[in-house]
């Protein structure tokens, strides 16, 4: 299978077109998620993500007391990656997370992967437990991505975490979360660019930044990252506005502003049909201005529905 870092250099300065897809909950059928993935082939995306959801919890009162059970709503990550692979002939790029998984976990984990010839992946610590304000790594597990992905880079080497005879060397391509607008555990801006410069001189091989709505902050995202010789490509992530709730839900989620203008067209939506066009024409102007300014790939998190992107793609590519 082929790298994202070699996809980009293939290119020779064109820009890419990628998704991230979420597996269906638990007794869905897969059939949904690769109909809404068909729509978007003809855009020749080099890899899909699939992200990794870690496991919730079920309280239940047994002998009156209450018992925790561990369930994942969202599970198959690994299967949809064979799927997508098999069916469309497309490298499938796994998320990793830290929460849920033991190191040992997390490395038979990655030998699944490398036995599916699953050679990128993205590293992340991953959210907290749902219910939980804060992140607690598993009892044996990783409690950042920067661990996690030395966890990698010394699979790479050949080096298992028990066995003392060297094993044959995995090739994952590695992948790392950046925020243009900050993390929102950082305390400010320049500690977490340290923290992911941190991550690129232990060997992430490229970046993918959070979703953000104001191309500016991508671009002095960029130019901080160039001056403080981070130079691995950084791969925008986008997403376009649906309705006139995600205003205040994905600020709250995910830490981020909204342009004024963005507020002020929404603001003048009747409904969330108009909101969803609204979303279209800002997200094309986003990608035209990425694209001018070279951006490797522009990468759309999709949330498994095809619409709003293949519009934005067809005006794109």
């Amino acid at each position: 299978m082929t790298k994202i870092t070699q996809y980009i250099e293939q290119a020779k300065g064109k820009t890419l077109f990628s998704i991230e897809i979420i597996p269906p909950v638990k007794g869905e059928s897969i059939q949904s998620l690769m109909s809404n993935i068909e729509p978007l082939m003809e855009f020749k995306p080099p890899f899909i993500e699939v992200t990794y959801h870690r496991e919730e919890f079920l309280e239940k009162i047994v002998n009156g007391q209450i018992d925790r059970i561990p369930i994942r709503k969202r599970p198959g990550t690994v299967g949809i990656c064979a799927s997508l692979m098999n069916r469309f002939n497309v490298d499938a790029v796994p998320h990793v997370i830290c929460g849920g998984f033991t190191k040992e976990e997390t490395e038979d984990f990655l030998f699944d992967l490398h036995y599916l010839g699953i050679d990128n992946v993205l590293v992340l610590r991953g959210d907290p437990v749902k219910g939980n304000p804060a992140f607690t790594p598993e009892k044996g597990g990783h409690a950042y991505a920067s661990d996690l992905l030395q966890q990698v880079v010394r699979m790479n080497h050949g080096e298992l975490l028990h066995e003392e005879t060297q094993a044959s060397p995995t090739n994952f391509c590695i992948g790392v979360a950046g925020y243009p607008e900050k993390h929102f555990e950082a305390p400010n801006l320049n500690t977490d660019f340290a923290y992911l410069k941190k991550k690129v001189e232990l060997g992430a091989d490229y970046i993918v930044t959070q979703m953000f709505f104001d191309n500016q902050k991508y671009f002095d995202f960029v130019k901080k990252c160039r001056a403080e010789g981070i130079n691995v490509p950084i791969i925008p992530g986008l997403k376009p506005l649906a309705t006139k709730k995600q205003l205040t839900v994905l600020p709250r989620i995910f830490h981020l502003d909204m342009p004024e203008d963005l507020v002020k067209a929404v603001g003048q939506c009747q409904t969330d049909k108009d909101v969803k066009q609204v979303g279209i024409e800002w997200c094309i102007q986003q990608c035209k201005e990425l694209i001018a300014f070279d951006a490797p790939i522009l990468h759309f998190y999709t949330m498994s529905k095809s619409e709003s992107t293949k519009k934005i793609a067809a005006a794109i590519f």
